[in-house]
């Protein structure tokens, strides 16, 4: 099992995503708690840890803690909006100390919309100076995507202009958006209907098959990925029976998650994929359960493709 923890490193960030779901505080990880915290992992034998924030390149200790990961067997990546990267000699000075896994937060191609979706003007101009400069750096590329009433309609023209502009990019990851927490609660013009998205995600998913590239969808239930529900990251922790912990730096503490199953509707009790569906995430009153529907495809082709997958 490839358990993955997380590890907030700071709560604090340079951009103001309308969807931010762990808005800024004036949290910090110190090093002795971050080698504390590794050690648990290396302890529990997690394959490695993931930094995080806010935004976790804004800690001066990430290469120290990135060595100290390293030297205890821990895989390290950095989930990150890539505005420090865009700075010449950051990503190698990353990749040095250890750290060659990165996730790069893009939620648009369209530069005035990242501008918009940031908060931050000239973002998307620095997004793109950080994957030309983690290209450089040989390091692994993949692309994090917050899925929103405003992006909803182009997921597949996203991908095709970074992944051809960008050829090094490995991997994409949609996380579908959760309306009820931090800024998306106040901020309610990002939040979608399931069905906004379902074309546009279909057709994302099989240009990434096509091209050869992998990918995970998070937070979307089978009856909107059926074709490719193997890549739903949910279905594949049920199948696989991982766990996750994240260590947060406020009120939440530490927090293990062993379950993986959300909302359902009467209608999930028909579905054939209903016991490796997580089902809709939801804290909060926003997506409407009228929306999921039965399939009548076999799960066990599902569960032999995700256990033999090797990642």
């Amino acid at each position: 099992m490839a358990n993955l923890g997380y590890m907030q490193v700071v709560r604090h960030c340079n951009q103001y995503c309308r969807f931010c779901s762990n808005p800024s505080s004036g949290y910090v990880l110190d090093l002795e708690t971050a080698k504390k915290e590794i050690d648990d992992f290396a302890q529990r034998k997690y394959f490695g840890v993931i930094l995080t924030g806010g935004e976790p390149s804004l800690s001066p200790l990430i290469p120290e803690i990135t060595r100290y990961a390293v030297d205890h067997g821990l895989h390290v990546r950095m989930i990150t909006n890539g505005s420090q990267l865009a700075k010449p000699g950051l990503a190698q000075q990353y990749a040095d100390a250890g750290l060659k896994h990165f996730h790069v937060s893009i939620h648009s191609v369209r530069e005035d919309l990242e501008d918009f979706l940031t908060g931050v003007k000239g973002s998307h101009a620095l997004a793109m100076s950080a994957l030309q400069h983690l290209t450089d750096a040989g390091v692994t590329i993949n692309i994090n995507t917050v899925i929103n009433r405003f992006n909803a309609d182009h997921l597949d023209e996203n991908v095709q202009v970074l992944y051809s502009r960008f050829p090094s990019i490995s991997h994409q990851v949609w996380n579908n958006l959760d309306p009820s927490m931090g800024r998306a609660e106040t901020n309610r013009d990002t939040a979608h209907r399931l069905a906004d998205f379902e074309l546009s995600l279909a057709r994302a998913m099989r240009w990434l098959h096509k091209a050869g590239r992998t990918f995970r969808v998070e937070r979307v239930p089978l009856c909107y990925m059926t074709e490719f529900a193997h890549c739903s990251t949910e279905t594949r922790k049920i199948i696989k029976k991982e766990e996750r912990i994240v260590h947060f730096l406020d009120s939440k503490g530490t927090i293990r998650q062993t379950d993986w199953m959300h909302a359902k509707s009467e209608a999930c009790k028909r579905c054939s994929l209903n016991d490796i569906c997580g089902g809709l995430f939801e804290l909060g009153d926003h997506y409407d359960l009228g929306e999921l529907h039965p399939v009548f495809v076999p799960a066990e082709p599902i569960v032999q493709r995700v256990l033999a997958d090797q990642d």
